[in-house]
C-alpha cells in the first residue's frame, strides 16, 4: 500500500482517494448486447470510462465496439487475438487499467446479468475498502429470472469455495467487483493462471490471504436475456479442482507457518 492510501481520514481510515474509474467488460459474441450496456454504464458512471476487452468475437462485437469508441472519448477498445478465457480477458484489462493510470478497476459482464445502476454503490463502499464486492447472497442481494438449479450450483460453488479456503465472503464467485489499483498490484497477477470462474476465487482468496479489507454489497443478478451463458462444464469441473488444491496447499502451508504464494 502506498503513503497516500495510508491516509487518515476522522473516521480512522487508511484510504486515499479513488481515483479515475475504469469499467472492464469482456465480451465474446456479445453483439446484442454490447451497445446497451455500454450506454447504462455511461448514464450510470458518467465520469468512468470503459474499456470493451473483446476476445476476436466472430459476430462483430469488437467492431460495434470499436464504432462506440470513435463516437465517445470515454469508451476503449482492446482488441485480443481469440478466446483464452474470462481470467486472461480480465488480467489483460487490468494491465491496460494501470498503465493507463486508473486508480479503481471495475469488472462487470457485458450481458446485462450486472446492473450499472448499482455501480455507484460498489464505488461507494470502496472509499473504505480495498476490494468491493457485488454479492447475490448477503441480505439485500437477490437473482432474478435464474432456475433453481443455477441457484444451487452458484450458492453450492461459493459455500465450497469458503469451506475449503476459510472464507468469510458469501458470494466467492461473483463477478461484480470494485478494486484499487494498488490492492492488484499487490494481488501477485503474475502469478494468477485460473480461468472461467474461479478466477474471481483465485482473486477474492489472494485479497484475504494479503490482508485487505473486502467487503460485499448486495446486488440484484439479472439473467441473460440475449445470447449464450459462457459457463460449462469444463468451467466447472476446473473450479472445483483448483478451489481443492487451493484448499490443501493454504492447509500444509499455514502447518508450516508459511503464507500463500
Amino acid at each position: 500500500m502506498n503513503d497516500a492510501a495510508r491516509d487518515s481520514d476522522a473516521q480512522g481510515t487508511r484510504y486515499g482517494p479513488l481515483g479515475n474509474s475504469l469499467v472492464i467488460i469482456p465480451t465474446y459474441n456479445e453483439v446484442e448486447n454490447i451497445t446497451k450496456i455500454v450506454t447504462r454504464v455511461r448514464a450510470a458512471v458518467p465520469a468512468a470510462d470503459i474499456l470493451v476487452a473483446d476476445d476476436n468475437s466472430p459476430d462483430g462485437t469488437g467492431k460495434v465496439a470499436d464504432e462506440l469508441a470513435a463516437a465517445d472519448e470515454q469508451v476503449h477498445v482492446l482488441h485480443r487475438k481469440g478466446k483464452e478465457g474470462l481470467g486472461a480477458a480480465y488480467l489483460a484489462g487490468f494491465a491496460w487499467g494501470m498503465e493507463h493510470g486508473y486508480g479503481v478497476l471495475i469488472e462487470m459482464d457485458a450481458d446485462g446479468s450486472h446492473q450499472p445502476e448499482e455501480l455507484p454503490r460498489l464505488l461507494t463502499a470502496l472509499k473504505n475498502a480495498d476490494l468491493v464486492l457485488g454479492s447475490r447472497w448477503v441480505p439485500g442481494g437477490r437473482v432474478v429470472n435464474w432456475p433453481k438449479y443455477r441457484e444451487f450450483l452458484s450458492r453450492g460453488g461459493s459455500t465450497y469455495s469458503r469451506l475449503f479456503l476459510g472464507l468469510a465472503i458469501r458470494d466467492v464467485t461473483g463477478g461484480f467487483r470494485a478494486f484499487r489499483a494498488e490492492t492488484l498490484r499487490g494481488l501477485g497477477l503474475d502469478k494468477v493462471t485460473s480461468q472461467g470462474y474461479c478466477f474471481q476465487v483465485d482473486l477474492a482468496r489472494r485479497a484475504v490471504a494479503a490482508g485487505y479489507q473486502v467487503v460485499e454489497v448486495p446486488i440484484t443478478f439479472v439473467e441473460r436475456e440475449y445470447g449464450d451463458s459462457k459457463m460449462n462444464r469444463d468451467i466447472a469441473v476446473e473450479a472445483l479442482w483448483r478451489v481443492a488444491g487451493w484448499g490443501l496447499s493454504d492447509r500444509a502451508n499455514r502447518l508450516r507457518g508459511r503464507s500463500i504464494s
